[in-house]
C-alpha cells in the first residue's frame, strides 16, 4: 500500500509498497547503468576528475543526460565536455544510488534536500524512458497519456516502458507537490507568492 507524499512537521513523508519500491530502484539501477564510465576508463583521469578522450555520446538517451553546453561551437562544446563530464556523470549516479538507498524504508521521512534528490533522480528516468520512446514535445506526451487510458499501444514492452514513464512521472509529480506545499509553508504570513 502506498500514501501520496505530504509535508508533515517531521518534513516530507510518503509510504511506498514494496512493489513500487523496487520497480523504482530498478529503474535507477538501469540509468546508473547508462550513466557509469566504460571499464577501461584511465585511472588517472578518474583521479583528477576529467578525461582526455572524451566524445559526444552516441547513445541518445545518455546524450539527453549530458548535453553539450556549448552550441555552435564543437570544439568549445568538447572541451567543455572534457572538463566537465564526469563530474556531471558522478553527481547523478550519486543521486541515484541515494534515491534507491531511500526507497529501502517503506514509510519515509525526508528533508527539503532529500525530496530534492530524489525529484533529481526520477527526472533523470523520465528523460531516459522518454528518449527511448521518442517523445520529444508535450504532445508526443499527451498523446502517451491518452494511449495509456485506453490501451493501445503497439508492442508490450513499448507498453511497459509506457506505463514505467507514467508511474514515475506520477511519482515525481507527488513529491514536487510536496516540496511546493513544504516552500508555501516556510513563506512569512502576508508574503507575496
Amino acid at each position: 500500500m502506498s500514501e501520496a507524499f505530504r509535508v508533515s512537521s517531521e518534513g516530507i513523508t510518503a509510504i511506498i509498497g514494496e512493489d513500487e519500491r523496487r520497480i523504482l530502484q530498478a529503474v535507477f539501477a538501469s540509468v546508473i547503468a547508462i550513466l557509469e564510465p566504460s571499464e577501461s576508463e584511465d585511472s588517472l583521469a578518474a583521479l583528477v576528475g576529467w578525461d582526455e578522450d572524451v566524445e559526444l555520446p552516441s547513445d541518445p538517451a545518455l546524450l539527453r543526460l549530458l548535453p553539450n553546453g556549448i552550441e555552435g561551437d564543437d570544439d568549445e562544446a568538447l572541451e567543455l565536455r572534457r572538463l566537465t563530464e564526469r563530474s556531471i556523470r558522478q553527481s547523478k549516479i550519486g543521486a541515484l544510488r541515494a534515491a534507491s538507498l531511500m526507497l529501502e524504508a517503506q514509510e519515509l521521512t525526508l528533508s527539503r534536500a532529500q525530496a530534492e534528490l530524489l525529484a533529481r533522480a526520477l527526472n533523470d528516468v523520465r528523460i531516459v524512458f522518454s528518449e527511448r520512446l521518442g517523445l520529444h514535445s508535450a504532445e508526443q506526451v499527451e498523446a502517451l497519456h491518452r494511449d495509456l487510458e485506453s490501451e493501445e499501444t503497439a508492442e508490450a514492452t513499448d507498453h511497459e516502458l509506457r506505463t514505467l514513464l507514467y508511474f514515475v512521472g506520477a511519482v515525481q509529480n507527488g513529491v514536487v507537490q510536496a516540496l511546493l506545499a513544504d516552500l508555501d509553508q516556510q513563506k512569512p504570513e502576508g508574503a507575496a507568492g
